[in-house]
């Protein structure tokens, strides 16, 4: 991709992320919007990897706004003491509302006290991974009692649901 192309990527890329609610909005999502719009397919690895680093720069620059916020708030604040269970969420809780654990892993969903679904960046590919945690000094750690999915597989997985409750709800039928 020649610089002009990426240019006009970039400038695509932060146009959406600037005007998508965060919360809903993926990657793969702000990607596929960008390419619809500028003619081009983005899913090729190398325009993949930059379309992660402009969002993961656009992320990482509302972090540090979110974070300067902060600093002035809590400066004009008197210097108040805040729980320290307070203090663990807020550092868990970034500025895009989401919860991250202490390995930097977006936090999905908690489907027990020990089982959660995150979304982490592994040597540069996304996985979502389905896993039990345990606790030490603290802090919660992941095992290798789980699973974790790329995106492809991922997908695959999230057009098999019908037929997986499909299956269950037979099943059900059969024991009840």
């Amino acid at each position: 991709m020649d610089a002009a192309m990426k240019q006009k990527v970039e400038e695509t890329v932060l146009e959406i992320l600037r005007s998508v609610d965060m919360v809903k909005m993926s990657e793969f999502d702000v990607r596929k919007l960008a390419g619809e719009k500028l003619a081009i397919d983005l899913s090729e690895p190398s325009r993949k990897k930059f379309v992660r680093q402009v969002v993961e720069g656009f992320l990482q620059q509302r972090l540090q706004e979110q974070q300067q916020n902060d600093a002035v708030e809590g400066a004009a604040g008197g210097g108040e003491v805040e729980e320290e269970e307070e203090e663990e969420e807020s550092n868990n809780r970034r500025s895009d509302g989401k919860e991250y654990d202490d390995d930097g892993d977006l936090i999905i969903c908690r489907l027990s006290d020990k089982r959660r679904v995150t979304v982490q960046d592994f040597k540069g590919k996304t996985l979502v991974s389905i896993r039990e945690y345990y606790e030490k000094d603290g802090k919660f750690r992941p095992t290798s009692k789980g699973i974790s999915l790329s995106a492809e597989q991922w997908s695959t997985f999230k057009k098999s649901l019908p037929a997986i409750e499909k299956a269950i709800d037979k099943m059900e039928a059969r024991l009840s």
